[in-house]
């Protein structure tokens, strides 16, 4: 799956560790060979009390119940020398038992729901960004996304390669925010994206549309923020040509590696979406003449403006070719880079998104 969204995003949860299911059985098995190797002024068997509470966080109702039933038989039965517990010792450790075998139900039924919410949550997230294909129509795609808070899928970036009438169009944008907090705005921009893709014929058409989409939402009276704004870069392959045409909506410039050299797409930028694009206020339209083998990298500031230790910013260009040649991907390879580079990955949204046409 090239577009690695899966890793350290995933919602669903995981069952418990094996050395937290074995760890109580261990326990039994080594407190009562200690108690049978110890002198018998020693008693080591009532520690055996403390393990169907153990049990209940890696077990169910029905295991904690074994566990505790084995405890207490060990424990009322001083044949066994193990133990002697009588009256209300014995009944101490019966509580303890029946009180765990409570806990791991409800942990095991709040464990369900939880894996439940997150299920749904998870298809949710995924309908708003769905993965990109691997291609395109003529354009291969390889895309990756991280966001910035922790159990989510989705965040405050966005990207959608579609294929439509006036050819394969690509987009990647950085909403204002992050986190679920902005994930309406995504999904109203990629919405907005996907009917431009079939409908508008200029690409600036498409920005235009977002623009609109964004002033439309900022003044409705349901939106909590209404200085909403977002940057972002539209990219267009053409049917039969070979170029790539390209707005820059105040994002950060397109990478483009063209033997195992990369280099900064000049265009002219235009204003963040949100602010009202008409009239004069349109941004430009720049053309890109591509040759086989060329790839266009698009990203957003959450990798450019990630910092090391010392408050270095990534240097993305000057990493890339190094990078180019990773069996894994280039995306996987700069996020790699990336999260080695600032320890452990960067506090903010990120999305890559490489383009290519042509013979590789």
């Amino acid at each position: 799956m090239r577009h690695a969204r899966e890793d350290p995003g995933r919602l669903h949860g995981a069952p418990p560790p094996r050395w937290a299911r074995f760890a109580p059985a261990v326990a039994l098995v080594a407190l009562c060979f200690a108690q049978w190797l110890t002198p018998g002024n020693v008693e080591l068997g009532y520690f055996l009390a403390a393990l169907p509470a153990v049990a209940a966080f890696s077990y169910g109702a029905a295991g904690t119940a074994v566990f505790a039933a084995l405890v207490l038989v060990l424990l009322a039965f001083p044949e066994l020398g193990v133990g002697h517990a009588q009256g209300s010792d014995l009944a101490t450790v019966a509580v303890v038992g029946l009180l765990s075998v409570v806990i791991a139900w409800v942990r095991h039924r709040r464990d369900t729901q939880l894996v439940s919410v997150r299920t749904v949550a998870e298809a949710a997230q995924l309908a708003v960004l769905p993965p990109v294909p691997e291609r395109v129509g003529p354009v291969r795609c390889a895309a990756l996304y991280r966001a910035a808070q922790q159990g989510t899928l989705v965040g405050g970036d966005l990207f959608d390669v579609r294929a439509g009438p006036f050819g394969v169009r690509a987009v990647v944008g950085d909403v204002q925010g992050h986190g679920l907090a902005a994930v309406g705005t995504v999904a109203a921009l990629l919405g907005a994206f996907r009917e431009a893709v079939l409908d508008d014929r200029e690409l600036v058409d498409v920005a235009s549309r977002l623009d609109r989409r964004l002033v439309a939402d900022a003044a409705a009276d349901s939106v909590e923020h209404p200085e909403l704004f977002a940057t972002a870069v539209l990219l267009e392959f053409p049917t039969g040509l070979d170029l790539v045409r390209i707005v820059s909506c105040g994002h950060p410039p397109v990478l483009l590696l063209r033997d195992f050299v990369a280099s900064e797409v000049v265009t002219e930028p235009g204003p963040p979406l949100g602010l009202g694009l008409s009239g004069p206020t349109l941004p430009a339209v720049t053309e890109l003449r591509l040759v086989p083998g060329d790839r266009l990298l698009a990203h957003t500031d959450g990798v450019t403006e990630a910092r090391d230790s010392a408050g270095a910013f990534y240097p993305l260009a000057a990493r890339v070719p190094a990078l180019s040649g990773d069996p894994a991907g280039l995306v996987r390879a700069v996020w790699k880079d990336l999260a080695a580079f600032t320890g452990g990955g960067p506090r903010d949204d990120v999305a890559l998104l490489l383009l290519s046409v042509g013979a590789e």
